[in-house]
């Protein structure tokens, strides 16, 4: 096991390999807003790591408020970032549909905005920095039907509605999906990227299905859940795939109660939604669009993936 720190270490390394701009000088007279979704998931809470490291890397002050995934509670926390007149705001939403009359607010103050991990709609944003969700749908859809011979059914649990990640995961799953004409997928049901509610839905789904030969699930703590709530047959008579690629969902990639999971790299989003901010609070250009690759860790890979 390696030390966080390790880690972090490496992605700066990485950054100044590709020039990063924002450590050319000091950012001290930086503030930036950071709202996250959910710090409840350990997925959210690598990606405020990464956030942090790089604000301390390039002498930046975060401020970094938890929505406890209420959409409510996230507009009060930008529009407070924009009243306290922070030079950048990053906002990884709770609701990709609720956040447009507060970024607008935001633009007409000449705060840049950073939508990470999840898109906002309706607004314009400097920068969106998201996981390729639409390409990981494909890649799990793919290693399901590997995973069950091609054939069998299959149940999909979803993620918090009005999310991007769990639209673009859906559309990429259903399209790699139709090259399987022999899978059925027998009920999708939203979990809300939760464990304690994929567990619950999962025991449902169960009773309805017992014939059941695969899940997939959007993120990580659903398809924990779920392989809770199969007991003894997960990883044997039922297959899961998961999302995200947490440290607890390559645990049991490599225990094989979990089949697969679709692995993000939430750190670098979060460092680089730093990096950006910097740079776009500073006048200068940041594409518009980022998608972080993603990658598919199996019982066969699981050991080259970090866990802590």
């Amino acid at each position: 096991m390696r030390s966080l720190a390790f880690v972090i270490a490496g992605v700066a390394l990485g950054a100044a390999a590709c020039g990063a701009s924002a450590s050319s000088e000091s950012a001290a007279d930086l503030t930036i807003g950071l709202s996250v979704s959910t710090m409840s998931n350990p997925y959210f809470v690598q990606f405020r790591d990464g956030a942090e490291a790089a604000a301390q890397r390039f002498g930046a002050k975060l401020s970094v408020s938890d929505a406890q995934n209420d959409a409510s509670r996230q507009a009060a926390q930008v529009q407070g970032f924009t009243s306290r007149r922070m030079r950048a705001v990053i906002i990884n939403p709770v609701d990709s549909n609720a956040l447009a009359t507060q970024v607008k607010a935001a633009n007409l103050a000449g705060i840049p905005v950073i939508a990470a991990d999840r898109a906002i709609n309706h607004a314009w944003v400097a920068e969106t920095l998201t996981s390729d969700n639409a390409a990981g749908g494909r890649l799990g859809a793919q290693e399901l039907a590997k995973q069950i011979d091609g054939k069998g059914d299959v149940v999909v649990l979803r993620g918090t509605a009005g999310t991007s990640a769990s639209r673009d995961r859906s559309k990429g799953f259903d399209d790699g999906l139709a090259a399987y004409p022999k899978i059925k997928v027998v009920a999708t049901q939203r979990a809300d990227f939760d464990r304690a509610k994929g567990q619950n839905v999962m025991t449902g789904l169960i009773r309805s299905h017992p014939g059941l030969d695969g899940v997939f699930a959007e993120n990580d703590e659903m398809a924990l859940g779920a392989i809770q709530a199969l007991g003894p047959k997960a990883g044997h008579r039922v297959k899961v795939v998961g999302f995200d690629g947490t440290p607890d969902g390559i645990k049991a990639v490599r225990a094989g109660t979990m089949a697969a999971t679709v692995t993000q790299q939430p750190r670098l989003i979060g460092w680089q939604a730093v990096q950006d901010a910097i740079k776009a609070a500073r006048g200068q250009t940041v594409a518009k669009t980022v998608a972080v690759p993603v990658k598919l860790a199996t019982k066969e890979n699981a050991h080259e993936f970090w866990t802590f």
